[in-house]
């Protein structure tokens, strides 16, 4: 045997080893059960990987994103290989992991149910007991389409290797550009082969190096994403690196469930997306029109403030708008079709910014009227494929807050920096403080980019060096671009800990150009302005749902649509309570007084499940005192508050960001 020298890499430190051939990743690592595959020259390999003269190895953890990802990815197979024992007629669809777990697509006869999902997870768990290999085998395209004849899911992947990952979500867990491999299952103690899947790898040495899982529902989904395409059955799970993690993570989801703006919507009488108007059309009741008025109002003002103008445009346009703005050639999937009018095509409004450029184009400007900063509540519609559809957070109708500032090259930097701070200060007006920035680039050779790269490297300075000036956590995104320029993304922590995309700020060289916008500069020439979208919600309906789970119903009292519920402690006590509600309705609070004939303790707690945020009692002590009894959220209690300190304490309360 020849001696071979690799690299160890751990971190910063670097360990020159000398081994013998034939010495697998698996041996550099022997004793530390945490390692569950190895990084080479930058790929992923998994353990049993044979080790090559000069290779850097890096030990891949299990905590890892990686690992997590192999953990999983692994976890997926198991399920797929129980489900073909259980249901010998089914046939594999793709199965990648995701955020916090994985899933599998198959082709059944019939939806899985409840009852079969517990039967699927019971013989994973013995599959896991086996402690079955995971074995990599490389194929020819011919001998894989042999092998998996029974497999037309698979067999479609093999001929789109090499572009599979553009084809379908999760397809380049299968196949990619380079060789074709097969992944065994194997019997550990006879070498029998007990299930095989088309996949790239890595994966875990052994069945038995899963440690916790757990299948979560099951869902009906498009082949391939696509609607055109068969509806197959999606088999979603999770996996952990131990039992105390995935307990950890069943309990933040079932209190994300309780937290689903979905439910609480239909809980609260917020809002609903009636069957009758189609998915992703959200309609908002009484209670919702309030929260989403309050939220509307307080952000007109901060925006009057700040020297925005106000604008409105149409909800249609001829389609040749959209092809001068770009959107056409690079949106047009996620826009409606074309309607037919008078010999012309017409299109819903997918976005905002081409109708702002034809305001700012409608007369001549001047550079002393910049930076001009347009705004609109502008409702936009966009093709949402029904699998991501969901409540009001993937709508395919909503209300964006729009703003487009047009500026010279000069007033770039001081206004990305002041737009940034007004962004981050209104979001925490609402209640959000936890955030980092994302900033999205273009990628280099991607077609989808318009424009040149000098002004990409311009632009994408210039929100970098906004982005540094807020003192947070900023994270590159390569790719993430639009097509016409970076952009800056707000990302928030909710109250549970979950990030969310919030507002988005954009730097755009390309519309002005392509629109031919202008203005007069101070010697006269004719120059191109600057153009930044920003979209401070991301729209209504989402930023509505953000709050509304962030809260967990609970609004502070300021944004909910009841603020206090009056209750009698008898019949006779209403008027007094009538009286006081109308005179604190005169001052801008909203009160309910409940005189129905349900008993005081049953108002009680309708009044907690409506998360009411102050309960006013009124008794014979308080009647003969003119005062009232405040109750609340948290249970206590204060007694024989005079009426005008009560409604001082409420208004200071329903003070925004109180």
């Amino acid at each position: 045997m020849t001696d071979v020298r690799v690299i160890i890499q751990r971190d910063s430190e670097r360990e020159e080893r000398v081994v013998t051939t034939g010495t697998t990743a698996a041996a550099l690592f022997e004793g530390e059960r945490s390692v569950v595959a190895a990084r080479v020259a930058g790929q992923l390999k998994d353990l049993a990987y044979e080790v090559a003269d000069g290779d850097e190895v890096e030990p891949v953890e299990l905590a890892s994103q990686d690992g997590l990802d192999i953990l999983r990815h692994s976890t997926a197979h198991v399920m797929a290989q129980a489900v073909q024992e259980l249901f010998p007629e089914a046939k594999l669809g793709i199965g990648p992991p995701v955020r916090d777990g994985f899933y599998y697509d198959f082709d059944v006869p019939e939806p899985f149910t409840p009852d079969d999902l517990k039967l699927i997870e019971k013989k994973m768990q013995q599959i896991q007991k086996q402690g079955q290999r995971f074995s990599r085998r490389v194929t020819t395209d011919e001998d894989a389409r042999e092998e998996l004849a029974d497999e037309p899911y698979k067999l479609e992947l093999i001929g789109l290797k090499g572009s599979a990952a553009d084809a379908a979500e999760g397809a380049s867990a299968e196949v990619g550009a380079g060789e074709l491999t097969i992944y065994d299952n194997v019997d550990a103690k006879s070498g029998e082969l007990c299930w095989k899947d088309l996949c790239r790898g890595p994966h875990l040495p052994t069945t038995r190096a899963i440690p916790a899982f757990k299948l979560m529902r099951s869902a009906a989904a498009y082949w391939r994403g696509s609607e055109k395409n068969k509806q197959l059955q999606r088999i979603y799970g999770t996996a952990w690196p131990t039992k105390d993690e995935l307990k950890a993570h069943l309990e933040f989801l079932a209190e994300a469930e309780k937290r689903d703006h979905r439910k609480l919507g239909a809980e609260l009488d917020l809002f609903s997306i009636p069957e009758e108007l189609g998915s992703g059309l959200a309609v908002f009741h009484p209670k919702g029109g309030v929260v989403r008025k309050v939220m509307e109002d307080y952000s007109r003002r901060r925006h009057e403030e700040a020297d925005y103008e106000f604008v409105n445009t149409p909800h249609i346009s001829k389609e040749q708008l959209f092809e001068t703005s770009g959107h056409l050639p690079n949106y047009a999937e996620s826009m409606f079709p074309p309607l037919e009018f008078e010999g012309q095509n017409y299109r819903l409004k997918a976005m905002n910014c081409p109708m702002h450029n034809l305001i700012f184009k409608a007369r001549g400007r001047s550079y002393r009227e910049l930076p001009l900063r347009l705004f609109e509540f502008g409702t936009v519609y966009r093709y949402e494929k029904s699998g991501v559809v969901h409540g009001l957070t993937r709508a395919r109708g909503f209300t964006q807050d729009d703003s487009h500032i047009y500026c010279t090259k000069e007033q770039m930097a001081d206004e990305l920096d002041s737009l940034l701070t007004f962004v981050l200060n209104l979001l925490r007006d609402y209640g959000l403080s936890d955030f980092y920035l994302e900033l999205s680039t273009r990628e280099e050779g991607n077609p989808k980019f318009i424009g040149e790269p000098h002004e990409w490297e311009e632009a994408t300075e210039e929100l970098r060096l906004a982005a540094g000036k807020q003192g947070l956590e900023l994270v590159m995104d390569p790719g993430g671009a639009a097509y016409y320029g970076p952009k800056i993304s707000v990302q928030a922590k909710d109250a549970i800990g979950r990030t969310w995309q919030m507002s988005t700020i954009q730097v755009d060289f390309q519309q002005p150009k392509r629109f031919a916008l202008e203005y007069t500069a101070a010697d006269g020439s004719r120059q191109q302005p600057v153009m930044i979208h920003r979209a401070l919600f991301g729209s209504i309906e989402r930023f509505f749902a953000v709050l509304l789970e962030h809260y967990a119903g609970a609004f502070p009292a300021w944004l909910a649509p009841v603020q206090a519920v009056c209750i009698p402690i008898g019949d006779t006590h209403v008027p007094y309570l009538e009286e006081f509600a109308a005179e604190a309705g005169k001052k801008g609070l909203r009160i309910e007084v409940d005189s129905s004939s349900d008993r005081m303790q049953k108002k009680i707690r309708n009044a907690q499940k409506s998360k009411v945020p102050f309960m006013i009692i009124a008794g014979d002590e308080d009647v003969s005192a003119g005062a009232v009894s405040f109750r609340y959220r948290d249970g206590t209690q204060k007694n024989g508050v005079p009426q005008n300190e009560a409604v001082a304490e409420l208004l200071e309360a329903a003070r925004p960001s109180s």
